[in-house]
């Protein structure tokens, strides 16, 4: 009788499941997982050296570059680094303002999330349907700063400038007729605030349909009930955050019990999962749209009733307006040197961390006093999680790799930093 041998296989980088450059070594007891090994260090950019070298102002960027689906919200965290070695704080306007974008920053990554999710376990709909309102969303991080995904929106002191007075409007052309262009442009007449006002009013009607193709799906269910269970302790034991630790039935938000910006103003609810498997968590990222909804509502009822400063009135930290940089000498010597040479910051060590779409994502920035950071160290949740495939994939089918690497949400800009 032929002797039955476990065999190795390479699952990924090239394969479309395995989102970014995901090379997973798995060894296979015929289509059952005895063993997986998560190898990274095919995208290695060093941000962390890169962020060391250049001064504080000047690294925002690489921030957007980590999760590049959670822009914002990873430049949330770099930001409030540097604001309390600083010991500035932005103005309150200005908080409003960023709690609103890293809602809709959450929004879009749960969006991609359930779509490019969906395509993996083979819903195609769900992917065309995420995308439509995901553009929709795109063009707010464009209308303020001017990209669709690297913003480099937030600043020490504020954020880079209000919100604009109008949206982009879609134009009429060869492809597009003047019929289908007003049509486009409804929600666009108006300022910003008018536009996410529209938006948020249609957007729980869009979730709806997402949950009508998948939440009772017998085919979807099949794929995800079940698949990947992460009791609490396993959460916990590997620094699991985010919905991977919610969907094992722990109630942990950093925007509930570290408040940060303007969390602590406005009223939202936590969901949380039961079973810890696939399902579970897709169910919570679906009610975490919902609950960021919500939160956009209350944000853009606030910024409309209370006008006001968007960046500290401190040179030193912030930039003059463009119109005084053209009329003052002493603004004009301000902007040169705090965009070539930065500024320096009060020597001492700090961990800020924010409640990124994926978890707890944290910069831990140690100054020595220089215009430079002397330490940076990040700290992603997708690396925590992809830690745990080996102790989560075990005893799983192979198709069910895909369904835990989706479920993960790994990203790998943050992971392999």
């Amino acid at each position: 009788m032929q002797e039955i041998r476990n065999y190795t296989i390479n699952f990924g980088p090239q394969h479309p499941a395995a989102h970014g450059v995901l090379r997973l070594v798995l060894e296979m007891d015929g289509e059952v997982v005895q063993r997986a090994d998560p190898h990274v260090g095919l995208l290695h950019r060093g941000t962390e050296k890169l962020v060391e070298s250049k001064p504080y102002n000047q690294s925002i960027g690489y921030m957007d570059r980590l999760d590049y689906v959670s822009m914002m919200c990873n430049e949330h965290a770099y930001v409030r680094a540097v604001e309390r070695l600083l010991g500035v704080e932005a103005p309150e306007r200005a908080q409003v303002i960023r709690t609103m974008f890293d809602e809709i920053t959450r929004i879009l990554n749960h969006l991609m999330w359930i779509g490019s999710n969906g395509i993996d376990l083979g819903a195609m709909t769900v992917f065309l349907y995420a995308f439509r309102e995901r553009e929709e969303l795109m063009d707010c991080y464009e209308a303020v700063s001017g990209a669709r995904m690297h913003a480099t929106y937030y600043r020490p002191g504020g954020v880079y400038r209000d919100l604009p007075d109008r949206m982009p409007q879609y134009r009429e052309s060869p492809w597009r007729k003047a019929a289908d262009a007003r049509r486009m442009n409804q929600w666009r007449e108006g300022s910003m605030l008018d536009f996410l006002d529209a938006f948020t009013e249609d957007f729980p009607r869009r979730v709806d349909e997402y949950e009508t193709l998948l939440t009772d799906n017998r085919i979807w269910k099949q794929r995800t009930v079940g698949i990947g269970v992460v009791s609490p302790e396993q959460a916990l034991a590997w620094g699991m955050s985010g919905p991977m630790l919610r969907g094992s039935g722990i109630e942990w938000d950093l925007r509930r019990k570290q408040p940060y910006a303007a969390y602590d103003k406005f009223d939202f609810k936590i969901p949380v999962g039961v079973q810890g498997d696939c399902y579970d968590r897709y169910l919570i990222r679906v009610e975490e749209m919902r609950q960021s909804n919500h939160i956009i509502r209350q944000c853009v009822a606030w910024l409309r009733q209370n006008p006001g400063e968007v960046m500290l009135k401190n040179f030193k930290v912030a930039p003059p307006s463009r119109t005084e940089m053209k009329d003052d000498m002493e603004a004009l010597i301000h902007h040169f040197k705090l965009f070539t040479e930065g500024y320096s910051v009060p020597a001492g060590e700090v961990y800020s961390a924010v409640e990124a779409p994926k978890g707890e994502f944290g910069v831990y920035m140690i100054s020595d006093g220089a215009n430079k950071p002397f330490r940076v160290k990040l700290r992603a949740p997708g690396f925590a999680h992809l830690s745990a495939m080996d102790e989560i994939a075990r005893g799983h089918m192979l198709p069910d790799v895909v369904a835990l690497i989706g479920t993960f949400d790994i990203v790998f800009g943050e992971v392999d930093r």
